[in-house]
């Protein structure tokens, strides 16, 4: 089968190269998927170019990357199912992430099959394409992991969605929509259209406004640029209001190379306990398949819409990650096997 092949760390020119390889052996329990399309993310770049290092201890590998086909998300056809598989079965469209946990290992769906643990797919929805559906499972697992519903994020509310135009912005746009909440959306001039499109009730340009300084107050302040202070942002909170931090590293520009956007992450959450507007951290990984059971019935409802910016077929790959790593897509940027 063809194939991206990762050789090492560094530039992605450099390093990614369309390779033939053997087609992926199917274990008992898992399913072996012909990739239709798969999604381009900030994990994906970030193990491809093994940046921040620290990464490299989680997972992927110290020198060289430990797995050498690089993509996590996945939408496509089953080809073929282990002995012990009975969810799913040959010609069945299904779509979801390859690896589990966090996506800092190399997951091998840039690549026109790919063997995956049944647990990790979901039925593809019929309501939208393979393209949509590759476009799901990270940014909106993401997503649907760290907006805090229930008990802090109600039907009524005002949320702001710092970064609202990108993968996972666009998801926790509509997902804070579908919880009832009013939602304002923060970008840049051109992704505002489609910000509005998806169901904010206001936006905001970052060029010429600056939302922290206004009048108003929101409920929920969900930065998934994670270029916000916490003490501005404290200023443009209700009283019982929190923040949340995603930690997007801006594909090395935000942080240093060592350690990335890690040391923040680790600051909020020290603080968190005598910073009202700071919430618990949650160090718990969801459940796969509970996260794509939800995201699936959100979809089939109408109510979550994946948005794809642009394709790119498997020779392409390379420019697809640069294209993403300029940070202009709107939504997701998707490859096509």
């Amino acid at each position: 089968m063809k194939a991206i092949v990762q050789e090492g760390y560094g530039p992605v020119d450099e390093v990614l190269h369309l390779r033939d390889v053997p087609r992926p052996a199917v274990g008992d329990h898992e399913v072996l998927v012909r990739v239709r399309a798969a999604s381009v993310h900030p994990d994906v770049w970030h193990v491809v170019t093994g940046r921040p290092f620290v990464l490299r201890l989680m997972g992927p590998g110290l020198r060289r990357p430990n797995d050498t086909i690089p993509g996590t998300d996945l939408a496509g056809t089953v080809e073929e199912v282990g002995e012990n598989v009975t969810e799913f079965s040959p010609g069945d469209d299904v779509f979801g992430e390859s690896r589990r946990g966090m996506g800092w290992r190399n997951g091998g769906t840039f690549a026109d099959y790919v063997s995956v643990p049944k647990d990790l797919l979901a039925l593809k929805p019929g309501n939208i394409t393979f393209e949509q559906a590759a476009a799901v499972p990270t940014a909106g697992i993401i997503a649907l992991h760290n907006l805090p519903t229930g008990r802090r994020l109600r039907a009524g509310q005002h949320v702001l969605i710092n970064g609202a135009g990108g993968g996972v912005g666009s998801m926790a746009v509509q997902l804070a929509r579908a919880y009832g909440a009013r939602v304002t959306g923060v970008d840049g001039p051109d992704k505002l259209d489609m910000v509005r499109s998806l169901g904010a009730n206001h936006v905001v340009d970052y060029t010429r406004e600056d939302f922290t300084r206004g009048a108003e107050r929101y409920d929920l302040i969900f930065d998934v640029a994670s270029n916000l202070s916490l003490s501005d942002c404290r200023r443009a909170l209700t009283p019982t209001g929190i923040y949340v931090f995603i930690g997007h590293d801006h594909y090395g520009k935000a942080r240093g190379r060592i350690l990335g956007s890690l040391p923040r992450a680790l600051c909020l959450m020290a603080l968190s306990p005598f910073v009202r507007q700071l919430p618990t951290p949650d160090l718990s990984n969801p459940r796969q398949s509970d996260a794509m059971a939800a995201l699936k019935r959100f979809i089939e409802a109408g109510q979550l819409t994946p948005v794809v910016d642009r394709t790119f077929t498997l020779g392409e790959v390379r420019d697809a990650m640069r294209y993403v790593a300029e940070g202009r897509a709107r939504g997701k940027v998707v490859v096509i096997p």
